[in-house]
C-alpha cells in the first residue's frame, strides 16, 4: 500500500509540476527565444517570408536569387543573441536583445566605393550599368564575409487574453537580423 501511495503522490507531484510550470514559457523573453530560434532554425514561416522578398527583387536573376537566399540562410542559422534586459509593466514588456550577425552592410558599403571607383568594369557595350555584374560583385563580396556586427533589438509585447504575443518588429529592426542595418 505505501508504494501505492508513493507512486501516486509521484504521479500528482509531476501533474502539479507540469501545470504550474505552463506559464514559463509564456513570458515576455520566452517569447523573443522562440522568435530568434525560428531564424536559426530556418522555420517554414522564416523562410516563407525570405522567399517573399527574394522573389519580389527584380533586380535579380534566379541564380543571384538563389545566392542571395543562401547567403541569408547561412546568417539566419549562424545569428546568435542575448537577451540583456526585460521590463514589464502591466500588459506590456519590451525586452533588449543583443544580435550578432554577419556584417553583410560593410561588404555592400565597400562594393558601392569599388563600383564608384571602376564604373567601367560594370557596363554594357552602351555605357549604362549592367545591374548583373553589379549584384554579381556585391553577392561574391558578401560570401567572403565572416566579420560579425552586433546590434540592440528592442522587442516589444503586449497581454492579449493572459498571453504574451511579440509585435511586429520594424524594417530596420529585419535589416539587423540580416546584416544589412545602416546605422
Amino acid at each position: 500500500m505505501k508504494k501505492y501511495l508513493k507512486e501516486l503522490l509521484v504521479v500528482v507531484l509531476f501533474i502539479l509540476l507540469l501545470s504550474g510550470c505552463g506559464n514559463i514559457t509564456d513570458t515576455p523573453s520566452s517569447k523573443v527565444e522562440n522568435f530568434m530560434s525560428k531564424y536559426q532554425k530556418l522555420d517554414s514561416e522564416v523562410l516563407a517570408q525570405l522567399d517573399n522578398v527574394v522573389s519580389n527583387n527584380t533586380e535579380l536573376s534566379d541564380d543571384q536569387k538563389e545566392d542571395y537566399r543562401s547567403l541569408m540562410e547561412r546568417q539566419y542559422q549562424d545569428l546568435s543573441y542575448k537577451i540583456k534586459d526585460e521590463n514589464t509593466l502591466g500588459d506590456s514588456s519590451s525586452v533588449n536583445v543583443e544580435v550578432e550577425v554577419y556584417d553583410y552592410r560593410n561588404a555592400l558599403s565597400k562594393s558601392e566605393i569599388y563600383y564608384e571607383q571602376n564604373k567601367d568594369k560594370f557596363q554594357k557595350e552602351d555605357g549604362t550599368l549592367d545591374n548583373s555584374k553589379y549584384w554579381d560583385y556585391k553577392i561574391s563580396e558578401m560570401k567572403t564575409v565572416e566579420d560579425r556586427i552586433k546590434y540592440e533589438i528592442i522587442f516589444t509585447l503586449h497581454k492579449e487574453d493572459g498571453k504574451w504575443i511579440l509585435e511586429d518588429i520594424s524594417d530596420l529592426d529585419r535589416e539587423k537580423i540580416h546584416g544589412l542595418y545602416v546605422g
